[in-house]
């Protein structure tokens, strides 16, 4: 089955109007700073300005201009990606990790209850607890998580990204996040699939 081909752009001076808000959205929860945000939706816009000729129509515009933020946000990582030592590190006691994961890393609860419509008002919190949780979360971290969970980057994306030195680190990384998200979410008494 071919793409569907949209052949028409729409006006270049539109484009703030009808994407800006939601690429602003995009670049804000990976970088979670406003100004920096508001300058690669800038670039992002620029870019896709100069390469509008080289739109095939082979997608929504709204998805090519935000593949061009991604592409936008993760040369910002790479730019300003010196590996920071963590700090907070909290102690948690041995088997949580064995309790909340897989070996394959990923949460050990079961997500298709989160698509019950009988659930809406409890995967609103569940969402609205998590965003709270995630922008607790130190920066990198944060940023790792949603690149990683949200995202769907790889491995070998995310090393390059954020700087950094090891797939080992960034494992360890990802599961200092996604602990203490799990916490942040038990303190809020919000757990999904309860």
């Amino acid at each position: 089955m071919s793409p569907v081909r949209v052949d028409v752009i729409s006006d270049p001076s539109m484009w703030l109007d009808r994407h800006g808000d939601a690429l602003y959205a995009y670049a804000l929860v990976r970088t979670r700073n406003a100004a920096t945000a508001e300058d690669l939706v800038q670039e992002a816009l620029l870019a896709a300005f100069a390469g509008r000729d080289a739109f095939k129509g082979e997608s929504a515009e709204r998805t090519w201009l935000t593949g061009i933020l991604k592409h936008k946000v993760i040369d910002h990582l790479r730019r300003r990606g010196r590996e920071v030592p963590l700090v907070e590190e909290r102690d948690y006691p041995a088997g949580v990790e064995d309790a909340c994961f897989d070996e394959r890393g990923h949460w050990q609860v079961d997500v298709r209850d989160w698509s019950r419509p009988d659930r809406a008002l409890e995967q609103d919190e569940l969402r609205a607890a998590l965003r709270d949780c995630i922008a607790a979360l130190p920066e990198r971290l944060g940023m790792l998580f949603v690149l990683r969970e949200v995202d769907g980057m790889e491995t070998d994306e995310l090393l390059a990204a954020l700087n950094i030195s090891s797939a080992n680190n960034l494992w360890v990384m990802l599961s200092r996040a996604r602990l203490r998200l799990r916490a942040c979410l038990e303190e809020k008494a919000v757990t999904p699939g309860d």
